[in-house]
């Protein structure tokens, strides 16, 4: 039923090919949150981060064609349908303080143009699953079993991102995390506020958890090449005992605000994460 909604991004009201119709997705998306500066004004800044999620669900579209298309990174979408595409160039007034066009919010996230697409696309497993929390919560439902039953699968999606090297060694890809974990945190926010019991919904472990614990097990390694085998027990549990007493410094910067409040970017969850969830059901 999208179909005539992405013709009408791409040459002739007619999408020719699999990389017009994400294309054509992709402005979509933009225009839903963007075009209209009267709504976002106010809130310009915050309204940035919502470019994260339509690159997940740009890389997790282009992952999808992968193969037939050759793409590993962004950067050849980026040089042939954004970098002098007047659709994505063309100005928007009242938000110059923060952005002027599309490119230059695309361009504010030049750090993930080159990341590899798979990569990025696995963020969008859990931001979907974020969008169904969204999309299914009952505030007549006193404890929201779909609640429950979504906040688990998002945390166990989160975890699989967080325990993987080769994405929290990426200061992009932690700041990517860091987004769906505030949103997670404003949508329990959401919830209270709605009257609802959240509080069997489980929290959120930080990267610098994981960071620690990989940290202490390196040194643990270490030691124990020089050491013989009773010694290295030892130091073994002084250094695990260490760890357990000190402060780890959260990487994550985390939503200070108090339950029931939500943050500028989150008055616009629904609509964001309703439109993204539709476009990423999309089969070409």
């Amino acid at each position: 039923m999208n179909q005539p909604i992405l013709n009408g991004y791409c040459t002739n009201n007619n999408c020719n090919s699999n990389l017009e119709k994400i294309n054509a997705g992709c402005l979509y998306l933009l225009d839903a949150f963007f075009k209209d500066s009267s709504v976002f004004s106010s809130v310009a800044k915050n309204n940035i981060n919502i470019v994260e999620y339509i690159i997940m669900w740009l890389s997790y579209m282009l992952n999808l064609k992968k193969s037939e298309e050759n793409i590993s990174t962004l950067k050849y979408f980026y040089d042939i349908y954004i970098k002098n595409h007047e659709k994505y160039t063309n100005s928007i007034t009242g938000v110059d303080a923060y952005y002027n066009s599309y490119k230059d919010l695309i361009d504010k996230k030049n750090d993930l143009i080159n990341m590899d697409i798979k990569d990025i696309s696995k963020f969008y497993d859990a931001f979907n699953t974020l969008c169904m929390m969204y999309i299914e919560f009952d505030e007549k439902s006193p404890n929201c079993n779909k609640c429950s039953q979504n906040a688990n699968k998002f945390v166990a999606k989160y975890n699989e991102l967080k325990n993987d090297s080769n994405i929290t060694k990426k200061s992009s890809y932690a700041q990517l995390l860091s987004t769906l974990s505030n949103d997670y945190d404003n949508f329990k926010n959401y919830c209270n506020s709605k009257g609802v019991n959240c509080t069997n919904l489980p929290s959120l472990a930080t990267i610098e958890e994981i960071q620690t614990s990989e940290k202490n097990s390196e040194q643990l390694s270490a030691h124990s090449s020089e050491q013989t085998v009773s010694s290295s027990l030892q130091d073994s549990e002084h250094i695990f005992a260490q760890s357990s007493e000190k402060n780890v410094q959260i990487y994550e910067q985390r939503s200070t605000q108090s339950p029931g409040v939500t943050s500028p970017s989150s008055s616009i969850g629904n609509k964001l994460f309703t439109v993204l969830s539709i476009f990423g059901a999309i089969a070409f």
